[in-house]
C-alpha cells in the first residue's frame, strides 16, 4: 500500500501541475473580474469535475485488474507491471512522434456578457469530458491489490489534483505566472510515460 500511495502521489502531482488544467481558470477569472474567492471556488469545482470522470474510468479499469487477479497470481506479479511499462512506452512514443498539447480548451475570449453560472458549467463540463488517461494504467496495477488500493489511488488523485489546481490558480492570481512549465505543457505524456515505466519496473521486482 505504501508503494501504491507514493505512485499515486507522484502521478497526481505531475497531473495537477499541467498548465492547461489551471491557466484557463485564471484567464476566465481575470476576464470576468471575479474575486479571488470565486476564482478559487471555480478552480475547485472544475478540478472535481475533471477528476470525477477520470476516477470513474479508473475504478472500472481497477475492477478488471481485481477480477483478473482473483483468477491467477501471474496477473499481480507479471502482467500488471507489464501493462504499466507498455502504457508508459506508448506515451513516450506518442510524445516523440508528435508534440502532444494536452489542452482542455481555451476560454480567454468571447465569454464576457454570459451568465456566470453558464461559464462555470461550461468549464466544468469541458473538464469532465477531458479525463486524463495516464493514471488509468496505474489503476489496473492497484486493482490487483484489491478495493482498498483502488480507493487509495482515487482518494490521493482527487485530493492532490484539486488541491494542486487551487494552489496554482492562487499563485497565478498573485502574479506568480512563472510556475508554468512549458516543458511539462508540451511533454506531459513523456513525463507521465517515464513515470509509468519506472513504476512498472519497480512493481516487477517488488510485489505488493
Amino acid at each position: 500500500m505504501i508503494q501504491i500511495f507514493f505512485g499515486s502521489l507522484l502521478l497526481s502531482i505531475l497531473h495537477a501541475a499541467i498548465p492547461s488544467h489551471w491557466l484557463p481558470v485564471i484567464a476566465i477569472g481575470k476576464a470576468e473580474k471575479w474575486e479571488r474567492r470565486e476564482t478559487l471556488m471555480v478552480a475547485g469545482l472544475s478540478g472535481l469535475a475533471h477528476t470525477l470522470s477520470t476516477v470513474i474510468i479508473g475504478i472500472l479499469v481497477g475492477f478488471i485488474g481485481f477480477r483478473l487477479s482473483e483468477k491467477t497470481d501471474m496477473i499481480t506479479g507479471r502482467i500488471a507491471p507489464a501493462v504499466l511499462v507498455v502504457m508508459g512506452l506508448a506515451y513516450v512514443g506518442i510524445d516523440r512522434i508528435r508534440k502532444h498539447h494536452h489542452a482542455h480548451g481555451t476560454y480567454t475570449t468571447g465569454i464576457r456578457g454570459r451568465s456566470r453560472w453558464v461559464i462555470i458549467a461550461t468549464l466544468c463540463l469541458a473538464m469532465f469530458f477531458s479525463p486524463c488517461l495516464e493514471i488509468e494504467a496505474y489503476y489496473f496495477q492497484a486493482g490487483t491489490a484489491g478495493w482498498p488500493a483502488i480507493i487509495l489511488v482515487s482518494s490521493v488523485y482527487v485530493a492532490v489534483t484539486v488541491a494542486g489546481m487551487v494552489l496554482l490558480v492562487n499563485l497565478g492570481i498573485n502574479g506568480v505566472r512563472r510556475v508554468k512549465s512549458s516543458f511539462l505543457e508540451h511533454h506531459e505524456k513523456l513525463v507521465s510515460g517515464l513515470v509509468l515505466v519506472a513504476l512498472g519496473i519497480f512493481s516487477w521486482f517488488f510485489r505488493f
